[in-house]
C-alpha cells in the first residue's frame, strides 16, 4: 500500500471521537477487542524497556497497549493500524492515556515513514520496543460485513482498509487461474487447490456464502479434514488481497531499522506461512545475512543486526487456549537489536 503523504497522515491522526453510532457499536464489540493473545508474555517480555516509545505496529482494538501502558507508567506508544475500525476502537479503550498514546493510520510496512514523521510525540526518545501481533482480528472476523468469514453471508470484501485498494470479489473477477492455484497451494490447499480455483472462478462469487458454496462444490465430503472445508481458501483471498506477505517483508525490515540498539522486537503469527516469513527474516537478521559453510565459520565479514532472545517460537498456554481458543494457532517470536 502507497505511505500517505504527511499531511494526510497528521489528518489520519485519531484525535477526535469517532461518531456516536460507532461509538454505541464498538462498545457493544469491547469483549472481541480485549482479548489480547499473549497478553502476559508480551508484557514481561518488554519489562526491561519501561521507558522510551514503543510502537504497537497493529494496534487493533489496543488491548495490548493498555496493557504495557499499566505495565510502565513512563512507557509511551505509538499505535499503527490501517483499519479505521480499529483505530477507533483503539480511541476508545485508550483514551484514559491521553498524551502517552499517537494512533496513526498506515501499515507497518510503512513503519520508518510513520516514525519519521512523529519526531513532536517521540521528542528526542528512541523507539526502544516494536510489537507486530499478525494477521485477522478477532472483531474482524466476527464483524461479518466485513467478509473475512464464512460464517454470515456477507459481501467478499476482506479489506483491511475499506476505503483502499480491491475486494476479493474484484480480485478473483481479473484472477489467472494458474496464478490462483499457486496461492491456495502456497496457503496449504495442496491436493484439491486446482479443482477449488476452476470452481470458484467459473462462479465469480459476490459473496462469502457463494465463495463457501463454490468450494464446497470441488471437495468431496469424504476428502474434507477437520475444520471447514472453506478455511485455507478464506485465508490465501485475505492474504493476497491485503498484500499481506509482502507487507510482512517490509514491516520486519523497517522495524529492525527503526529499533534503536538494544531495542526489543515481538512478533506474533498465525499460520505457517506468516511464522516462516518471520522465522526467515529474524535468522537473516541475527547472522547478518551470512551463508558461509558452518564448518568453516564467517568469512564474508557479516555483522548480526539482532540477537535471537529464545531459539523457537513461544506458543500461548493450554490455560489461555482454553479461554481464548483463537490463540491456539499463535507463534511468538522475539529478537533485540544489537549495538
Amino acid at each position: 500500500m502507497r505511505s500517505l503523504a504527511i499531511a494526510e497522515r497528521e489528518r489520519a491522526i485519531f484525535s477526535a471521537r469517532p461518531p456516536r453510532s460507532t461509538i454505541e457499536r464498538l462498545q457493544m464489540a469491547q469483549d472481541h477487542y480485549h482479548q489480547p493473545v499473549l497478553e502476559r508474555e508480551i508484557v514481561e517480555f518488554f519489562a526491561s524497556q519501561s521507558a522510551g516509545v514503543l510502537v504497537d505496529a497493529t494496534l487493533g482494538g489496543g488491548g495490548h497497549s493498555a496493557a504495557l501502558l499499566d505495565a510502565s507508567p513512563s512507557r509511551r506508544i505509538i499505535g499503527i493500524d490501517r483499519d479505521p475500525e480499529a483505530r477507533a476502537a483503539a480511541a476508545l479503550r485508550l483514551a484514559p492515556y491521553d498524551t502517552r498514546v499517537r494512533i496513526v493510520a498506515a501499515t507497518f510496512a510503512t513503519m520508518g515513514d510513520v516514525v519519521h514523521e512523529q519526531a513532536d510525540f517521540l521528542s528526542g526518545e528512541t523507539v526502544t520496543g516494536i510489537l507486530m501481533d499478525l494477521g485477522v482480528s478477532s472483531h474482524q472476523l466476527d464483524e461479518s460485513s466485513r467478509g473475512f468469514s464464512f460464517r454470515v453471508d456477507a459481501p467478499l470484501d476482506m479489506r483491511m482498509d475499506p476505503t483502499e485498494g480491491i475486494t476479493a470479489a474484484q480480485y478473483l473477477a481479473s484472477a489467472d487461474l494458474h496464478d490462483f492455484v499457486r496461492l491456495l497451494r502456497a496457503n496449504g490447499e495442496d491436493r484439491f487447490a486446482g479443482a477449488i480455483a476452476r470452481s470458484v472462478l467459473e462462479r465469480q462469487p459476490q459473496t462469502t456464502g457463494e465463495l463457501t458454496e463454490a468450494v464446497e462444490r470441488a471437495v468431496p465430503m469424504a476428502a474434507r479434514r477437520r475444520g471447514h472445508v472453506a478455511t485455507r481458501v478464506f485465508q490465501a483471498l485475505r492474504i493476497v488481497v491485503n498484500d499481506e506477505m509482502n507487507e510482512l517483508d517490509l514491516g520486519l525490515e523497517g522495524a529492525i531499522n527503526v529499533l534503536a540498539p538494544g531495542g526489543l522486537l515481538a512478533v506474533i503469527s498465525y499460520h505457517s506461512g506468516e511464522d516462516r516469513a518471520v522465522k526467515s527474516a529474524l535468522h537473516e537478521a541475527s547472522t547478518g545475512g551470512c551463508h558461509c559453510p558452518y564448518e568453516l565459520g564467517c568469512v564474508c565479514g557479516a555483522v548480526p543486526r539482532v540477537n535471537l532472545t529464545k531459539a523457537s517460537a513461544l506458543l500461548a498456554t493450554a490455560r489461555e487456549v482454553d479461554d481464548n481458543p483463537r490463540a491456539r494457532s499463535a507463534r511468538l517470536r522475539t529478537a533485540q537489536k544489537v549495538a
